[in-house]
């Protein structure tokens, strides 16, 4: 799945959008700019369903899509928004394709480069269409949009090909596992815990439960930035040690991390490739992982408003801090 060239259809910046004259100048600057000294772009596909959808849940992506980006440009990513016109180039295997604002610039092009993009995020949102992994919709699904599993997918089969780092969040997690060739359980039955809010509500958006997170995984170091602020919640010696579960006495112990928790389908079959570096206590697979490449999913939702400020950074900036790294 690699190859020499990152994903360089066209992206669209949220401050280009809102300025194109300064676009040009501001994607010269960050491709002059030295890797380690530039914000690295973080591609994240957009959010197609409105928020005026009767079922609160939509309504509750679209916000927590919200805190994703504005997370990023906290811990100093630089985010990209990504609709299917800003990929059409690269969708259609012709290079360097429109503006780098979407196409209300004069005219120039986005840069033609390996770090066109740094990262991407896959967010949460609607159940993905199950015939993607072989299966018929059943009759529990919410939100099944074509246009977005597209979307989804075309983003992130562009940054696999391109080695490119991916965090996938929630539904993003759903779809890592499918596009590997995994398969998803469409509805979860009850069981000794719980992952959703039954009824849905807005005013009601998580169940808090416990995950056992794998010593040295990605998803580990993430959480061990969390929770040692004094380190600067970055993947340092300190974290690194934390997360591969180091005591006193030498010996290696598992990491628990109260999560929030909202979805109603989970990973079935694991997908080949894909290693599982968290569980629930009832044995849902919580978060997967490539061991080859730089690409991890986690089934809660670390972003959740209700979490501390350090909570909410550190994984992202460990996420945003492996983008910057060659």
């Amino acid at each position: 799945m690699q190859n020499s060239t990152r994903n360089s259809g066209t992206v669209q910046t949220p401050d280009a959008a809102q300025n194109p004259d300064t676009a040009p100048d501001a994607d010269a600057a960050h491709s002059a700019a030295p890797r380690e000294e530039r914000r690295p772009r973080i591609g994240i596909p957009v959010r197609l369903s409105s928020s005026s959808d009767p079922d609160p849940r939509v309504a509750k992506a679209n916000n927590l899509f919200g805190c994703i980006v504005s997370l990023i440009r906290d811990v100093g990513g630089e985010p990209v928004l990504l609709t299917a016109e800003s990929l059409e180039g690269g969708l259609s295997g012709a290079r360097n394709s429109g503006t780098a604002d979407g196409g209300t610039s004069d005219g120039d092009k986005a840069p033609d480069a390996p770090e066109a993009l740094d990262g991407v995020v896959l967010p949460g949102g609607g159940d993905v269409d199950p015939r993607l992994y072989g299966e018929e919709p059943g009759p529990t699904l919410y939100d099944v949009n074509a246009e977005q599993d597209r979307l989804d997918i075309a983003v992130a089969r562009h940054a696999l090909d391109a080695g490119t780092p991916v965090l996938g969040i929630c539904r993003g997690h759903q779809l890592l596992n499918v596009l590997y060739g995994g398969t998803l359980v469409q509805d979860m039955t009850p069981g000794t815990v719980p992952h959703r809010q039954i009824p849905a509500a807005a005013n009601r958006p998580w169940v808090w439960h416990e995950v056992t997170i794998t010593p040295g995984s990605k998803v580990a170091k993430m959480y061990a930035a969390a929770e040692k602020p004094e380190a600067g919640g970055t993947a340092s010696a300190d974290a690194d040690d934390a997360a591969a579960g180091e005591t006193a006495a030498g010996g290696v112990h598992a990491m628990e991390v109260k999560i929030a928790s909202g979805h109603h389908q989970a990973v079935d079959r694991v997908a080949p490739g894909l290693l599982v570096t968290a569980v629930a206590d009832d044995g849902t697979v919580e978060a997967l992982e490539d061991p080859e490449r730089w690409v991890a999913s986690v089934q809660w939702h670390p972003e959740a408003p209700e979490l501390t400020e350090e909570q909410r950074l550190a994984p992202f900036r460990v996420f945003v801090e492996a983008c910057r790294t060659p």
